[in-house]
């Protein structure tokens, strides 16, 4: 019963394997992309993205390029999941190809454009990879966070024991669906909630099953790199019952607290994230966070061995590299704490990959509840 579907399979690949043959010649195309997921026509589409501004449907691109009988039929992908899981298997060469084909014919401006090239701006962006299978975070993995709030010598002299002394990562896994959300998207201050907190990260996306890799080949497991946020709520779990009262699904398992986006850029053109990372962070126009890989305690690479030597990471998993000083909970940038409020706009930038521009809003009071929900922080902690 089984054979009809295995049949198709090997004809699928079957036509990828002569398909990449025949692209070997392809090593890069005119010109670097990055894909993302998009509303078209009120569907989602996964689009390649090109300069930042414009975006081709692949699906509509790919059928305008096969009507050329010299490529052959290659389906393309439904979702992100299923582009990430077969780009290494030709997939990519066909991207390539689109993208040579649409800027080699001039079909980006103009009279000559596309009908499958779109603006940027006139479509809803979405998260590029819509349910992650997991969201993996390192927290305190930069040496100006974990020394957070210190003077200079304090900083500096914290950091050489750290160095000394780094141990292993401190992973944690994030919800997936309702907590992640894309571009544009509004993050929601949880009813009661008043400690909710900014973290900017680099996000390195999975590209092939991962089991017991070594740092020094997880590069190989990358298939491209995207901003993402870890917003956390600070105000910890109301005392009484369990005595502990650190509570990592209050802290960072709330709807729309795993922003992400606003597309992928595939590793082939981003390059080595420890030698060109640059992350930035602002709230309401003035910034908070800023900082590249040096400060790292944890190359990105460790992480993949450490995270990989727990659980098996797989196509479209998302391991996020944890976050620098600067977050509202320290006093690095203010002398002071300063959380999120209805009204901010949080703006997140990895030179290289993009923007997320996030709007803040407040959740509404709740009706009908029996008294079991996690309450509001000032009916349990002192105002700051």
């Amino acid at each position: 019963m089984r054979l009809p579907f295995v049949f198709s399979i090997l004809v699928v690949l079957g036509s990828l394997g002569s398909f990449a043959a025949q692209s070997g010649s392809v090593d890069m195309p005119v010109e670097p992309f990055k894909v993302g997921t998009f509303d078209i026509h009120g569907v989602a589409h996964v689009g390649v993205v090109l300069r930042d501004s414009l975006v081709i449907d692949i699906e509509v691109a790919n059928m305008t390029l096969e009507s050329n009988p010299e490529y052959p039929h290659v389906p393309m992908p439904e979702d992100m999941l299923e582009l990430i899981g077969r780009y290494e298997y030709g997939l990519k060469y066909r991207l390539y190809e689109i993208v040579d084909d649409t800027v080699g014919n001039n079909r980006l401006f103009g009279s000559s454009r596309a009908d499958y090239v779109y603006d940027v701006s006139e479509l809803r962006i979405r998260p590029p990879i819509m349910y992650p299978g997991k969201i993996m975070n390192a927290a305190v993995n930069f040496y100006s966070h974990a020394c957070e709030g210190r003077t200079a010598e304090e900083l500096a002299r914290q950091t050489r024991e750290r160095q000394e002394n780094r141990g292993v990562p401190y992973l944690f896994l994030k919800p997936s669906r309702g907590v992640v959300i894309g571009n544009g998207d509004e993050i929601v201050i949880p009813y009661g909630r008043d400690r909710t907190d900014w973290e900017v990260e680099l996000g390195a996306v999975i590209g092939r099953k991962a089991k017991y890799v070594s740092a020094n080949n997880a590069e190989d497991y990358i298939f491209g790199y995207m901003v993402t946020m870890d917003i956390s709520d600070r105000g910890r779990r109301p005392p009484g019952g369990n005595p502990l009262r650190s509570d990592w699904f209050v802290g960072k398992g709330h709807d729309t607290f795993a922003p992400q986006g606003p597309w992928i850029v595939p590793k082939e053109f981003y390059g080595n994230p420890m030698e060109n990372l640059r992350q930035t962070l602002s709230v309401g126009g003035e910034q908070m966070q800023e900082a590249t890989a040096g400060d790292m305690i944890h190359t990105l690479w460790e992480l993949v061995e450490y995270g990989s030597s727990i659980v098996t990471l797989f196509p479209g998993d998302v391991v996020n590299n944890g976050t620098s000083g600067g977050v509202g909970s320290g006093t690095a940038v203010r002398g002071e704490q300063r959380f999120l409020k209805p009204g901010d706009e949080i703006v997140a930038t990895i030179d290289g990959i993009g923007t997320l521009r996030m709007p803040v809003v407040g959740e509404e009071a709740p009706k009908g509840l029996t008294g079991a929900q996690l309450p509001p922080v000032n009916t349990y902690q002192d105002p700051q």
